[in-house]
């Protein structure tokens, strides 16, 4: 469901020049699957999933999502996906039951199908105590799960997040993790971003590696573990990036 070939990305700098921010790119996503892309701040990781969430445009390189090419058919790329962005992308004095069905009345739903839809996305993200708070009042939890609310409250085929467990707490985490988990089982295809090890190695069919623009690896945990010869993700990810575990050389 998600095709990437030759992806690039150049901005323009003024003090550093031309930036190549992401550099002939290449992977797929199928449904009922869920792929990580991990690299270190600054490697490309964002910048993909705003190219691939048509909030970018590709310097050069091409992709579809759901068969719609990002470039040319923009408005029904969007129409299929679900993108968490890491500001979250929430208004402050709304509630999270506002915020749900403002997003559902943007993404065209009826509105006998969209108070049904809220009051279960709701409901899925343990948010009923708080629907009606709003959302500047919040813990980073809550918000983090209105935001997920609102990339889902369309019921998208493709879910596109960019790491959806930043700075939360471990029983908010598992939550989203369980949720990912869910909409595998349910068919969907998920791309996410991640710094946790953990996280990746326990979510993800396969891992892509980037690093300074460009696929280090790419692979199930078996394929990566072969290729590197370690066994742990943390390892495996140093190593894919020319570093020394300190952990490793002591022993």
């Amino acid at each position: 469901m998600i095709r990437v070939d030759g992806l690039t990305k150049v901005f323009q700098d003024k003090k550093r020049g031309a930036v190549r921010a992401l550099d002939g790119v290449s992977f797929e996503v199928n449904p009922r699957e869920v792929v990580g892309i991990l690299g270190p701040n600054g490697a490309g990781k964002t910048t993909a999933l705003r190219l691939l969430a048509t909030v970018l445009r590709p310097t050069s390189g091409t992709a579809e999502v759901a068969g719609y090419d990002i470039v040319r058919q923009p408005e029904m790329v969007r129409a299929h996906i679900g993108f968490l962005s890491g500001d979250m992308g929430l208004y402050g004095r709304l509630t999270p039951r506002e915020i749900l069905t403002f997003f559902g009345r943007l993404a065209g739903m009826r509105p006998e199908a969209l108070g049904k839809r809220v009051d279960e996305v709701i409901g899925m993200l343990g948010m009923a105590s708080y629907a009606g708070t709003r959302t500047d009042k919040l813990s980073t939890g809550m918000r983090q799960r209105a935001a997920i609310g609102r990339t889902i409250i369309h019921d998208p085929p493709i879910l596109i997040l960019d790491e959806p467990s930043y700075g939360l707490d471990v029983p908010t985490a598992r939550l989203i993790e369980n949720f990912i988990l869910g909409a595998r089982r349910n068919g969907k295809c998920i791309l996410f971003s991640t710094h946790v090890m953990e996280e990746a190695e326990y979510l993800c069919d396969r891992i892509v590696v980037v690093h300074e623009g460009r696929v280090r690896a790419s692979g199930t945990m078996d394929d990566l573990r072969a290729l590197t010869g370690k066994t742990r993700l943390r390892e495996i990810f140093l190593s894919l990036l020319g570093i020394e575990d300190v952990e490793e050389a002591r022993s």
